[in-house]
């Protein structure tokens, strides 16, 4: 069916149904009477352009990008941006006939300079403003990584509307809960498949001026033609075709405009939208480059969501040091890494972590001697790393108290002796070893590793073969760094120092009282990448954000004492995570889980009298259960699991009962429960896991049991 579509300086139809195009768009009498002049293109369709006075309209644009070519100023230099866009012109000066991105897996393939990126942008968020994207409007996001993501990401920007991102692996009710919510008015999605498989709940339920396909074809579509549709060349053909509009106001975006709001919280609960600014995501662009200390030409692997904030963060910052990325899959990431041999990994800690147990996974598959060989040299660079941080003062220590110089100089004279003892045998496991795991992992500069914990033993192993990872912290509120690990100051067990402008504090959870270093408590930070708050929800915005600027961020944590001499001499001030405060779950795969929905849903069952859902940084979610000994051995007898006579159950034949109970009734939930601990005392007041007002102390049921929980997930 052709579409149509509407704006008000241009109207669009197709030559096959262009007299039919006015009545079902134009509802304005005064825009349907005018005179218009007709233009013939190449492409099969009419532009119409309106040749009388149109009514007031506003023209917002990105400063620097487009500043010259809008309003005939060039007021700005380049680094001087004001919203994020502006990056690309900066890039397209510097960098332009250099590769920007290359997407092999998509169809068709793709690989763009800097110029041609900047083209792109600027001709998709042309393109936009012709179908009737208007300023701050909600543009609904709804893909995966791939270049198209970022040229539709930026052509919204660009353009002065707000973006709202999610992957395309959400559920359908997820996607029509965040669009509603955020007052979307229309839609770009990644692939047909995705479109067929939200259009009948979106078409019925939800109000959508147009939709944007940005990979595959229109004749693979369900739809009723009622909805005008446009694939991704079609934006672009429609922003290079454009006449040279006026309007009758020009605005610059402005640094404090909101640029994106990114949903938080899944479906469970009321959604949290937060509101970045350009401001909050040009601090990230100008400052991520003291820890990823990247240069023209150096290569880039990308494989995490982009509405990710972290990867997509990382993706901006990168772009402004003139590197190439490359787009890769999780499927295809062993053979990417072989191939392309990146300088740098942006990763979350599951990826580091499967490459740590498939490099042990060869090594058990190989010969018993040399397996036995490998792992001599594997201990052997570990206690020699070791005895490094010592003597290199980056040994962590949450101790107040300095040691005296006599012990700091022993302590370093002895480390010196042995790291020097352990050196040859270091180097000769480099040359023998290491360098073919580092030709196959093929990260040649650092791993970047956030969004979760990076597990100590993984951290180790990978500075051991000679593979720097450096660990930072942040969240989606923060735009999201706030600390990383440098490169020259990699202090391994911690998330690094703040980075520039950002302010730390730990405080006290009963008080608020703030904490001397070493002492653990709720994590605040304070920074200009701090969101402007959660989208229509003041009060969820003024429980974690003061009036002071302070959000506390739910981790609890601490901050490591400065020491002017001995082993932990330069990790004064680096910030340490010991857990979650909050709810609120991260796995290791950087996804964010409310375990409120999972343990309203397993209170249903008969067989459960408590419940407290786990697993935070590890791959997959479990459970604390204190189980209803009498219903579970009532429904043991009813399945002839037991003696009709029995008056107890095994703990295998508990364990069974209360996994397939809990499958039961959490089928529905977004995300599923693995391994289980039963415990026999149940959490009460009286032994401090639960409050006066009767919830459960959630951060101390997983401290009291800290021991049982890791044995259950190893």
């Amino acid at each position: 069916m052709a579409t149509a579509f509407l704006t008000s300086s241009f109207i669009l139809g197709s030559s096959s149904d262009s007299g039919h195009a006015l009545p079902f768009l134009c509802s304005n009498k005064k825009l349907r009477s005018r005179h218009r002049a007709r233009y013939r293109n190449p492409t099969g369709f009419h532009a119409f352009c309106q040749s009388k006075t149109e009514e007031k309209q506003i023209r917002r644009y990105s400063p620097f990008l487009e500043g010259a070519s809008v309003d005939g100023t060039a007021s700005l230099v380049p680094d001087d941006w004001q919203a994020v866009p502006d990056i690309w012109r900066s890039s397209s000066e510097k960098y332009g006939d250099l590769v920007a991105l290359t997407d092999p897996y998509h169809d068709p393939p793709s690989s763009l300079t800097y110029k041609q990126l900047e083209k792109e942008i600027l001709d998709f968020s042309e393109g936009l403003r012709i179908v009737g994207v208007q300023p701050e409007e909600k543009i609904a996001l709804f893909a995966d990584n791939s270049c198209r993501w970022l040229v539709a990401d930026q052509g919204i920007m660009a353009t002065g509307a707000i973006n709202v991102v999610r992957g395309s692996r959400s559920s359908v009710e997820e996607l029509l809960q965040i669009y509603h919510h955020s007052d979307s008015v229309a839609i770009a999605v990644d692939s047909p498949e995705l479109f067929n498989r939200i259009s009948e709940e979106f078409c019925s339920k939800a109000v959508m001026k147009f939709v944007v396909l940005l990979w595959g074809e229109k004749s693979s579509l369900v739809s009723d033609g009622k909805i005008p549709i446009f694939n991704y060349k079609e934006i672009l053909d429609l922003g290079r075709k454009s006449c040279k509009r006026k309007y009758s106001m020009y605005e610059a975006i402005n640094s404090d405009d909101i640029a994106t709001v990114v949903y938080t919280s899944g479906t469970s609960g009321n959604p949290k939208g937060v509101m970045l600014t350009h401001r909050n995501l040009l601090h990230q662009i100008k400052n991520l480059g003291d820890i990823v200390p990247a240069v023209g030409g150096d290569k880039f692997l990308s494989m995490l969501p982009p509405w990710h904030c972290y990867e997509r963060a990382s993706e901006y910052f990168a772009f402004t040091r003139g590197i190439e990325q490359f787009y890769t899959t999780v499927r295809k990431l062993k053979a990417d890494l072989r191939q392309y041999q990146p300088d740098f990994v942006i990763s979350v800690p599951l990826v580091y972590e499967t490459l740590y147990s498939g490099i042990h996974k060869q090594i058990s598959s190989s010969s018993t001697v040399l397996k036995l060989i490998t792992l001599a040299f594997i201990r052997i660079s570990l206690a020699y790393m070791e005895f490094k941080r010592i003597y290199e003062g980056t040994y962590l220590t949450r101790k107040q108290k300095q040691s005296s110089h006599l012990v700091s100089i022993a302590d370093w004279l002895w480390a010196r002796v042995v790291a020097a003892v352990l050196w040859p045998l270091h180097v000769m496991g480099q040359n023998l070893i290491y360098s073919k795991i580092q030709s196959v992992i093929g990260i040649s500069k650092a791993g970047i590793s956030g969004g979760g914990n990076l597990p100590s033993h993984v951290d180790k192993f990978f500075e051991a073969i000679g593979i720097k990872l450096l660990n930072g912290y942040g969240l989606t509120e923060t735009s999201p760094v706030v600390a990383a690990r440098h490169p020259s100051c990699n202090v391994l067990g911690s998330v690094g120092h703040p980075i520039r402008h950002t302010e730390f504090k730990v405080v006290d959870s009963e008080t608020g009282e703030v904490l001397q270093p070493g002492l653990s408590g709720i994590v605040k930070v304070r920074g200009p990448q701090v969101m402007k708050g959660y989208y229509k929800n003041p009060g969820a915005t003024e429980q974690v954000l003061d009036e002071d600027g302070w959000l506390n961020t739910g981790d609890i944590g601490w901050i490591a004492p400065h020491h002017s001499i001995g082993r932990s001499r330069r990790c004064g001030g680096v910030v340490v995570l010991e857990g979650r405060a909050k709810d609120t779950i991260v796995l290791s795969t950087g996804e964010n889980v409310e375990p409120v929905e999972l343990e309203e849903a397993a209170s249903r069952s008969s067989l459960i009298q408590q419940i407290v859902v786990i697993g935070q940084d590890q791959r997959r979610l479990g459970a604390i259960i204190v189980p209803n000994k009498e219903e579970a051995l009532l429904a043991a007898k009813n399945l002839s699991l037991v003696d009709i006579d029995a008056s107890d159950l095994s703990k295998e034949t508990m364990k069974s009962l209360l996994s397939q109970d809990l499958q039961k009734w959490t089928s529905s939930c977004s995300f599923q429960i693995g391994r289980i601990l039963i415990v026999d005392e149940p959490f009460t007041i009286d032994n401090g896991l639960m409050t006066l007002t009767m919830k459960i102390r959630r951060d101390r049921v997983v401290a009291r049991y800290k021991e049982q929980i890791n044995n259950l997930f190893k």
